[in-house]
């Protein structure tokens, strides 16, 4: 096995997602965790580039690593938080958590190691962008079409409930 640059790249990229997603379950902070979100974002959007899909790795830096991310930040300043201690999580707890991450790893490790990929010639690390606006606006309109209202009501949604609270806590204070 020879060891090049792109498998470099993608052992660090692949780490710093793990560590990013590993962080993200263990920390109690919410802006901590909303960085190791970030840094699991930007390593997998490094991932699409090493795949030679530039267009979905720029989305993935503008929507999740930039707009979810500064959403979440907002959604987390703008609300009240009671702030309670916890107590110190036990070793059991820990011990699981390691248990588990293990378990899955090797699970996922036997499950693509005897994996046979037959290799062929492709085009599509060509015009990929102009083939992505092609196949969403042909055959996926209806679908792109339905997900865009699902995300308007969803939005719609999430006001109503906001000011539903808002009225709640109003009502208790008079």
């Amino acid at each position: 096995m020879s060891v090049s640059g792109e498998l470099l790249a993608f052992i660090g990229l692949a780490t710093v997602a793990i560590v990013g997603g590993v962080l993200l379950i263990t920390l109690t902070k919410v802006v901590h965790m909303v960085v190791a979100l970030v840094f699991t974002f930007l390593s997998i959007a490094g991932i699409y580039l090493l795949l030679s899909a530039e267009f979905v790795a720029v989305v993935q830096i503008l929507i999740y690593s930039g707009a979810i991310t500064i959403v979440m930040l907002f959604g987390i300043m703008l609300t009240r938080h009671h702030e309670k201690e916890e107590p110190a999580k036990d070793g059991w707890r820990k011990f699981f958590l390691i248990l588990g991450i293990a378990g899955f790893a090797l699970v996922v490790y036997l499950g693509i190691y005897n994996l046979d990929i037959p290799v062929q010639l492709s085009t599509l690390h060509e015009e990929n962008t102009k083939q992505i606006g092609i196949e969403l606006f042909s055959k996926y309109v209806i679908p792109f079409e339905v997900l865009s209202v699902l995300l308007l009501v969803a939005l719609v949604g999430a006001i109503v409930l906001a000011k539903k609270d808002d009225e709640e806590e109003e009502g208790g204070k008079l």
